[in-house]
């Protein structure tokens, strides 16, 4: 039977990291005809900044959802997803992060993290509702957190404690599912560390917690899964049916006498544990691929761009052919197949040696 399957998309470009001041990097159409200059063909959008989209007026108007696709188009590139790290990272906010997640939030809630929080949901009901219009079918967040604090369990954690901290999570993030699952869209949480949802342990509390919801998803960043030390290749093979979304980041773990996965308090350059440009980290990008590629996944292959050595702009250059480089178009037939033999259901029970009828 041939293989319908049609392989990853790529190569995308997450925008996050390039997002500025300066032209081409202050306006939506600028910084799509750079990407497409750059060899990207998609564009992973943040939902912060209303110079690139106004979250709301997306969700309540599809006139102007169509006007960004054809800017988009128009530039050269389309939109992968859209992005909510920096409201997901607020739905959740332990207290002892309060003050430096107030950032994150309009200056009139700061101080206020119950209207913080409420906002961050609003925000991403809206974002459900946008990704519909836009016809997309997957959406980038972060869980927040509510238990990072106590992810090293000394002193003691209460019993309880985490069950509690994961009931809570799901209380604020069910709401939010289903208004995903209304809009069609999955809801895809990046694996990270400081967030609740930081490896697969912690992803599978989150999912019986949320009753297995269809969708919440993962999305799958090697990077965080390698500074962890966990393996990010068998990490595909058990939760390959839950990952909606794809980064592209690489990373290093080089760990000595002095420092190992904690960093030590050092700077990125420093820590053992760094972030790197496409090709100068320790990923095996080729087996992660592979493996996404033999499991069906078919979404857009998008570089998160991260480095404490190499300029962005490098960095970004270097990142579309990396990608494309890596992109496997699926079989179309067994590679066996020129010595293909003819089937039936008697000539089977004949080879095995057994009567011709049951």
């Amino acid at each position: 039977m041939p293989n319908t399957h049609q392989g990853i998309r790529g190569p995308a470009i997450f925008l996050a990291q390039f997002i500025g001041d300066e032209a081409p990097f202050d306006s939506l159409d600028g910084i799509a005809r750079w990407a497409a200059e750059q060899g990207y063909q998609a564009i992973q959008l943040p939902t912060v900044d209303s110079r690139f989209i106004d979250l709301r007026k997306a969700a309540e108007s599809q006139s102007y959802c169509d006007e960004l696709n054809a800017r988009c188009e128009k530039a050269g590139v389309v939109i992968s997803e859209l992005s909510t790290h920096l409201q997901g990272q607020l739905v959740a906010v332990h207290p002892a992060c309060d003050d430096l997640f107030d950032d994150f939030a309009p200056a009139e809630l700061h101080g206020k993290p119950q209207e913080r929080t409420e906002w961050a949901i609003e925000q991403l009901k809206l974002a459900a509702k946008a990704s519909h219009r836009l016809g997309l079918t997957a959406h980038a967040t972060f869980s927040g957190a509510l238990l990072w604090p106590f992810v090293y369990p000394w002193p003691q954690r209460p019993e309880g404690l985490v069950e509690e901290g994961f009931n809570e999570l799901a209380r604020r993030w069910r709401p939010i599912l289903d208004a995903f699952d209304e809009a069609g869209v999955d809801l895809c949480f990046e694996i990270h560390p400081g967030e609740d949802l930081h490896d697969g342990a912690s992803f599978e509390r989150f999912q019986a917690a949320v009753d297995n919801h269809p969708r919440a998803k993962i999305l799958y960043d090697p990077s965080h899964l390698l500074l962890q030390q966990l393996d990010y290749l068998e990490f595909i093979d058990r939760y390959h049916e839950r990952i909606g979304m794809f980064h592209v980041k690489d990373a290093e773990f080089n760990p000595n006498g002095r420092s190992g996965v904690y960093g030590g308090y050092q700077g990125w350059v420093e820590r053992p544990g760094r972030f790197r440009s496409l090709g100068d980290g320790q990923i095996d990008f080729s087996g992660i691929f592979s493996r996404l590629t033999q499991y069906g996944f078919d979404g857009w292959a998008v570089l998160e761009w991260e480095c404490c050595i190499k300029d962005a702009s490098q960095g970004a250059a270097e990142g579309a052919p990396f990608i494309e480089a890596h992109l496997i178009q699926p079989a179309g037939r067994a590679f066996d197949d020129f010595a293909g033999v003819t089937t039936s259901v008697s000539r089977n029970r004949r080879i095995l040696g057994l009567p011709s009828h049951r």
